[in-house]
């Protein structure tokens, strides 16, 4: 059975200044090595102007389906870009292993200030940086879920449309000569509930 896992709820930013080197953090959820590397990618035009981006990352390292997501190797990424070895990328990365906190890329943008910080006032700037734009962007417990379409003649609309109120799915409806609903369910759920959709339809219900 796939189990549930930890990310980012969304986006998170955090800003803080010390002895003059401004950082910012950043953190967003994604799914793939191409959306990790985008995001770097984006805070870096964005920045350009900035001393250092420190990437750090760890996201599934291939595709996966929502009843693989476990079975699927975590790729860990990080870099110092420029900063000396040890003191950015590692600490950065620590904070989202220690976290327990997966499919998530950070970013920690520094202005030197002109005050050299030192390995370990480096590596506690950075690791605070990714802790705070973490909590700002907060914590939550994702469970895999199936997504499939369900087509149906109008008379069998109102039946199908009451079965997924009643469920734990979400789902939208498109009505035109057929009604198509699209439906995301829990992967633990998504097999009884199928089968009560073509119970109650008398298997005239189409479920791909």
């Amino acid at each position: 059975m796939p189990e549930s896992f930890r990310t980012v709820a969304g986006r998170g930013e955090a800003r803080f200044e010390i002895r003059g080197s401004e950082f910012i953090g950043h953190v967003d959820r994604v799914d793939t090595v191409e959306a990790a590397e985008a995001f770097v990618d984006a805070v870096r035009e964005e920045y350009d102007d900035a001393t250092h981006n420190v990437p750090a990352y760890r996201v599934p390292a291939g595709d996966t389906s929502p009843d693989r997501v476990n079975e699927v190797m975590i790729r860990e990424y990080q870099s110092d870009d420029g900063e000396p070895t040890g003191s950015s990328g590692k600490p950065a990365l620590n904070v989202l292993q220690q976290r327990e906190i997966r499919n998530v890329v950070a970013v920690v943008t520094r202005y030197y200030g002109g005050t050299n910080l030192g390995v370990g006032g480096l590596a506690r700037a950075y690791s605070r940086a990714v802790k705070e734009a973490v909590d700002d962007a907060g914590v939550a417990e994702v469970q895999p879920r199936h997504r499939f379409t369900v087509t149906v003649d109008y008379d069998d609309s109102g039946t199908v449309r009451g079965l997924l109120e009643g469920a734990d799915c979400e789902f939208d409806a498109d009505y035109e000569a057929e009604v198509s609903f699209e439906v995301s369910v829990p992967v633990t759920e998504s097999d009884e509930l199928r089968d009560r959709i073509q119970s109650a339809t008398s298997g005239r219900a189409r479920v791909e």
